[in-house]
C-alpha cells in the first residue's frame, strides 16, 4: 500500500472560544477531543504518518492531552507521528516582516511549515473539526491512485451540515461543475448564519442568502505526488506566498491571511488546477464557539450509542 500523510493543522489560536485552545478541550466520553476522532478515522482508512502543526509555545499542553497518548497507539499501529511549528515570522526570503502584525498568517503557510516533512500524497485537515469516516476513506483511496501534478481534491461537505446554531462561521463555498463531480471556483465566505424562516432553514451572509445544498469546503483537501516523488503543490504554495506577501501583505500588512480556499479558488480561475468533488454526507461538526461543546459532546455520544465508535475509541484498532 502506498504510503500517504495525514497533516492536522492545530496551531489556531480558537480567539472565537474565549481564550482557550479549543483543539485540547475533551469532547469523548474518556476526554477525547476532536483530533482523536480525526485520527482513528484516518488511521482506520490507512493513513499510515501523521504530522501536527502546532505552535511552539502550546507543544508541552498538546504532547500532555493527546500527542503521547497517540504515539503510543500509533506505535503499535506501524503509523510515524511528528510535529513541526508554525512560526509567525517563518516568512519568505527577501520579505519584510511588518511592524506590529501579531495574527498568524494562515493555513496556506501552516502546511508550508511542514515542508520538509512530507514526501507522499497527503491530506490536510483541521484539527478542530469533525469530518466523519466517509471522508477519509475517500480521501485515502484518492490520493493511493495517481493523478496529474495540478489535480487535487476535496471532501464535498453540504452546507446545511456544517451551520452552527451559536453564530456565523467561515467557509468556502464552491461552485461546481461537471454533474458536480469538480470545483469551478471556491470563494472564502465569512459570517454565515443558520437561520429559520416559517420552518425552513435558510443560511444567510450579511449581503445574500446561500443554497443551503451548496458544496463547501471544510479544509480537508487532498494533494497527489506519484511514487517516489515529491507533492508539486508544495512548490505551487511556497511561489505564491511570495506573492501573497508582494501584493496582499503589501495593502493589508497586519490582517492578510494566505487562506488555502483563497489560493485554490483562485488557481481554478486562472485554469492551473482541478479539484475533484469527493462527497461525504457525513454531518460535520466543531467547536467554534464555548457554547458548541455540549452539543458535540451529545454527538459523540450518539455515534457511540450507534456503535460508529467503539467506547474505548481506538480498541477497534489496537486489537487487530
Amino acid at each position: 500500500m502506498r504510503n500517504t500523510t495525514l497533516l492536522i493543522m492545530a496551531a489556531g489560536i480558537g480567539s472565537r472560544f474565549g481564550g482557550g485552545i479549543k483543539q485540547l478541550e475533551p469532547v469523548g466520553l474518556h476526554d477525547e477531543i476532536i483530533m482523536d476522532y480525526s485520527i482513528h478515522d484516518a488511521i482506520e482508512a490507512g493513513f499510515n504518518k501523521i504530522v501536527f502543526v502546532i505552535r511552539k509555545d502550546i507543544e508541552e499542553d498538546f504532547k500532555e492531552r493527546i500527542g503521547n497518548r497517540v504515539e503510543a497507539i500509533a506505535q503499535k499501529m506501524h503509523v510515524e507521528i511528528d510535529y513541526v511549528f508554525q512560526d509567525i515570522h517563518d516568512i519568505p526570503k527577501g520579505c519584510t516582516f511588518p511592524e506590529g502584525r501579531t495574527k498568524p498568517w494562515g493555513t496556506g503557510q501552516a502546511i508550508l511549515a511542514a515542508k520538509e516533512l512530507i514526501h507522499e500524497p497527503f491530506a490536510v485537515i483541521n484539527a478542530d473539526d469533525y469530518y466523519g469516516k466517509e471522508a477519509f476513506q475517500k480521501l485515502h483511496d484518492w490520493l493511493i491512485v495517481d493523478h496529474e501534478d495540478t489535480a487535487y481534491a476535496m471532501a464535498g461537505f453540504i452546507l446545511k451540515n456544517t451551520l452552527s446554531d451559536n453564530g456565523g462561521v467561515t467557509r468556502g463555498v464552491c461552485k461546481v461543475e461537471d454533474g458536480h463531480t469538480h470545483v469551478a471556483d471556491v470563494v472564502e465566505t465569512s459570517n454565515i448564519i443558520k437561520v429559520e424562516e416559517n420552518g425552513v432553514l435558510k443560511a444567510k451572509t450579511k449581503d445574500a442568502e446561500l443554497d443551503i445544498n451548496s458544496y463547501v469546503s471544510m479544509n480537508f483537501w487532498g494533494f497527489p505526488a506519484k511514487e517516489g516523488q515529491y507533492p508539486a503543490f508544495l512548490d505551487v504554495l511556497e511561489k505564491h506566498f511570495v506573492t501573497f506577501f508582494e501584493e496582499d501583505v503589501e495593502n493589508n500588512p497586519l490582517k492578510a491571511e494566505y487562506l488555502l480556499p483563497t489560493l485554490i479558488g483562485g488557481l481554478l480561475r486562472k485554469n492551473e488546477c482541478t479539484v475533484k468533488v469527493l462527497e461525504t454526507h457525513d454531518r460535520w461538526f466543531g467547536v467554534t464557539y464555548k457554547e458548541d461543546k455540549e452539543e458535540v459532546v451529545q454527538s459523540f455520544k450518539r455515534l457511540i450509542e450507534d456503535g460508529v465508535y467503539q467506547e474505548e475509541l481506538y480498541s477497534d484498532l489496537t486489537s487487530k
